[in-house]
């Protein structure tokens, strides 16, 4: 006879299969799943973002630094 898969969930160090919760629970698993899933496209974005404004910052340091460029004298 074939064994019923399960899935297995891991709470404060204990397994507990996902099939054998509540629909309530199952539905905190998933938002919480998703959630984590957020996080981390949240993370890349501002991985992303926090490389491109230290170019701009590079790009522009180096700008002020080229002898072609003139100061604005007040």
């Amino acid at each position: 006879m074939a064994e019923k898969k399960t899935t297995p969930i891991s709470v404060d160090g204990t397994e507990y299969a996902l099939e054998d919760m509540s629909p309530e629970q199952q539905t905190v698993v998933n938002h919480i799943t998703d959630l984590d899933r957020k996080v981390r496209s949240t993370q890349f974005n501002l991985d992303q973002l926090n490389v491109g404004r230290q170019a701009f910052v590079e790009m522009l340091s180096k700008s002020l630094k080229d002898p072609v460029f003139e100061a604005v004298e007040e």
